[in-house]
């Protein structure tokens, strides 16, 4: 069976501002998610649909012990751009092998948790995202099954992932990797890696 995608990382300068505008654009307002003190974000997110989520991800100006560079890429940005994704894990150490057979410092695997809005406590394993570069195709894992909760539980069902397009100037590369991983998705050849989505949401379906 092929890999689930488990959210998309959505990275933007101010995470304020992300919200007013993507609820302009969308017709749904994201919920605050809180912070990862270990890496110096915080986020923001809003439901795609079959358990998938868009992370609104900002620098957390108040964590003055993070420096950068900070994971997903988030201080290479200068405007709002999708920069990582994340699969959901089936067996996280042998998708950290494959991951580290690829490229030598991917596939660390950490453990984490977040106390969120509503009290609940989320726990995680996840096969690290890096620093760099700005925009990286290839997925992260992310393991929940020691959490009795899942980021999407308290998030409101109105928009619905459609599409999630990769592009890349070398995808053969890439798409061995993900035979070996078992994900099903196409990557596209193009001059520079890129994400996008396509959304249906309230109003109407967009691109990201």
């Amino acid at each position: 069976m092929s890999k689930k995608i488990d959210h998309i990382v959505y990275c933007v300068p101010n995470l304020s501002e992300a919200i007013e505008l993507l609820e302009n654009k969308l017709g749904v307002r994201a919920v605050v998610g809180g912070q990862h003190l270990s890496q110096g974000t915080k986020n923001a997110l809003i439901y795609l649909g079959d358990e998938i989520y868009l992370e609104i991800l900002a620098i957390d100006e108040s964590n003055t012990t993070i420096d950068s560079p900070r994971w997903m890429g988030i201080d290479l940005v200068d405007t709002a751009k999708i920069t990582r994704w994340a699969i959901k894990a089936e067996d996280i150490n042998t998708d950290s092998r494959l991951l580290s057979e690829y490229q030598k410092d991917m596939g660390k695997v950490s453990g984490g948790s977040r106390k969120m809005t509503n009290g609940n406590t989320l726990t995680w394993q996840i096969a690290m995202p890096l620093e760099s570069p700005e925009i990286e195709v290839v997925p992260f894992v992310t393991d929940w099954t020691k959490s009795k909760n899942h980021p999407t539980d308290s998030l409101d069902h109105q928009c619905k992932l459609l599409e999630l397009r990769l592009n890349h100037p070398n995808p053969e590369e890439i798409q061995n990797l993900f035979i070996q991983m078992a994900i099903d998705i196409k990557i596209y050849k193009s001059t520079k890696p890129s994400i996008e989505i396509i959304i249906q949401c309230p109003n109407g379906t967009l691109q990201l």
